[in-house]
C-alpha cells in the first residue's frame, strides 16, 4: 500500500491484469464454439446453450452474490469467487461429458463476481481525484480480456485443440488468485458495513435503488450502451459473412480487434474526466459515439472502410461506462457494492435486449434496419447524458 493506505500503482495494474484474467473466461468459448461442438457431437444449436446459460447464472450470480460485498470485505469475497473460478475453469478442461462441461460453464457464470467487486474495492483505496483514472484502468483490464480471449483461443485452438485454452486459462486463474492476498491487500480502517439478514441486505438493493435515481440514470444509459455494442457486432458479423458481401468469419475477428485502442484511451479519458467532471465527460463522449454510430450505415459495406466508424465508437463508447460508474462510486463506501449491482443487472438487461433485437432486426430489414435501431438508441443516450449534465451539473 502506498501513503495514506491507497494502493500503489503496482497493486492497481495488479488488479486491472486480474480483472483482464477473471473477464476473459467467459469469451473463450466464443470463437472456438464450432469445434466444442465437434468434439463433443452436438448440434449447433445444442452449443448454444453453454454461453447461453453461462450468461443467464452471470446475471444471478451478480444479484444474489455481489451484495455481499457491502456486507464482508471485498478482499475475502474476491480471492473466494476467484478459487471458484479457477475449480470451474479445470472442470471445463476435464469435462469428458457435454452435460458436464456446460455445468462447469454455467457454475463459472455464477460465481463470476471480482470483475464487479473490484472496481468498488479500488474506489475506497483511490485518492478521490484519480476515482476515473483507476476506474478507466479496470475497465480497460475488461476490454484487453476479452479481446485477448477471442483472439488467443481461436490461435491455440487451430494448433493445439480447445482443451489447452482452458488449460491455460486454469492456469492463469491460478496464478491470480495466488496472488491477490498481496494486489489487495489492504491498511484502510474497518469499514462500517449493513446488519440485519441476508433476505434484508438483498432487500435494500431494491431500497438503495429507489432512493439514489441517479444510479438507475446511469444504468439505464450504460444499459442502452451495452445494448449498442452487443446489437453492432451481432449484425455486423451477420452482415459481412452475408453472400451480398461475402468477407469469411475471420474478416470479423479482425475488426473485433480494434477494441484494442479502448486499451489505451479509455484510461486517458479517465484522467480527463476526473478533471471535467463525469457528467459533462459523458455527454461529450455519448454524442462522439452517436456521431460514430450514424456513419455506420454509408461506411457498412466494406471491411476496410467500417474501420471508420468502428474505431470512432471504440475511442469513446467503454467512457460512457466509465463516467457512469464514476457518478455512483464516489457515494457512501458501505453502499457501492450495492450499487454496483443495480447498475450491473440493468446493464445486462440492456445488453441482453440489445442482443436480442440486433439480430431480429437484421433478419427482417437488414443492415439497415439495426443501424437505424443502434442510430435511435445512441441518440437516446446522448440525451438522457446532456439532460442529466444540465440538470445537476459537471460532477
Amino acid at each position: 500500500m502506498s501513503q495514506a493506505g491507497y494502493l500503489s500503482r503496482a497493486q492497481e495494474y495488479g488488479l486491472a491484469a486480474t480483472t483482464a484474467v477473471v473477464t476473459a473466461n467467459a469469451y473463450y468459448i466464443h470463437p472456438i464454439i464450432g469445434e466444442v461442438a465437434r468434439d463433443f457431437g452436438v448440434s449447433d444449436g445444442a452449443i448454444g446453450v453453454v454461453p447461453a446459460l453461462n450468461q443467464i447464472a452471470l446475471a444471478i450470480g451478480i444479484f444474489l452474490l455481489l451484495p455481499l460485498g457491502d456486507r464482508y470485505s471485498n478482499r475475502s469475497l474476491c480471492i473466494l469467487f476467484v478459487s471458484l473460478q479457477t475449480l470451474a475453469m479445470l472442470g471445463m478442461a476435464l469435462a469428458a461429458q457435454f452435460a458436464l462441461f456446460t455445468l462447469a460453464s454455467t457454475l463459472l457464470g455464477f460465481v463470476t463476481i471480482a470483475p464487479y467487486q473490484l472496481p468498488a474495492f479500488a474506489s475506497k483505496r483511490v485518492a478521490p481525484e484519480r476515482l476515473g483514472q483507476v476506474t478507466a484502468l479496470l475497465t480497460a483490464g475488461v476490454i484487453f480480456g476479452i479481446l485477448v480471449a477471442r483472439v488467443g483461443a481461436g490461435i491455440v485452438t487451430e494448433v493445439y485443440g480447445w482443451r489447452t485454452v482452458y488449460w491455460i486459462a486454469a492456469s492463469l486463474m491460478i496464478a491470480v488468485t495466488l496472488m491477490l492476498p498481496i494486489t489487495m491487500q489492504s491498511e484502510t480502517a474497518p469499514e462500517k458495513r449493513p446488519t440485519g439478514s441476508y433476505r434484508e441486505l438483498l432487500a435494500s438493493v431494491i431500497s438503495l435503488a429507489k432512493q439514489h435515481k441517479d444510479v438507475l440514470h446511469s444504468a439505464m444509459i450504460q444499459g442502452l450502451n451495452f445494448g449498442c455494442f452487443t446489437a453492432v457486432w451481432l449484425a455486423l458479423a451477420l452482415h459481412l459473412t452475408s453472400p451480398a458481401l461475402g468477407y469469411g468469419v475471420d474478416a470479423v475477428g479482425y475488426l473485433a480487434g480494434i477494441g484494442a485502442i479502448s486499451v489505451l484511451t479509455t484510461p486517458r479519458i479517465g484522467r480527463w474526466a476526473d478533471h471535467v467532471g463525469p457528467r459533462r465527460a459523458r455527454a461529450i463522449v455519448a454524442v462522439l459515439q452517436c456521431a460514430g454510430i450514424a456513419l455506420l450505415y454509408p461506411f457498412g459495406f466494406s471491411a476496410w472502410a467500417v474501420l471508420i466508424p468502428l474505431t470512432l465508437i471504440n475511442l469513446v463508447g467503454p467512457s460512457v461506462d466509465v463516467t457512469s460508474r464514476m457518478i455512483f462510486l464516489a457515494l457512501e463506501p458501505a453502499i457501492r457494492t450495492r450499487l454496483t449491482t443495480i447498475y450491473i443487472v440493468i446493464m445486462f438487461i440492456g445488453g441482453g435486449i440489445g442482443s436480442v433485437l440486433g439480430t431480429a432486426i437484421y433478419d427482417g430489414y437488414g443492415w439497415a434496419g439495426t443501424c437505424l435501431l443502434v442510430a435511435i438508441a445512441s441518440a437516446t443516450i446522448s440525451l438522457l447524458a446532456w439532460a442529466n449534465y444540465r440538470r445537476i451539473g459537471a460532477r
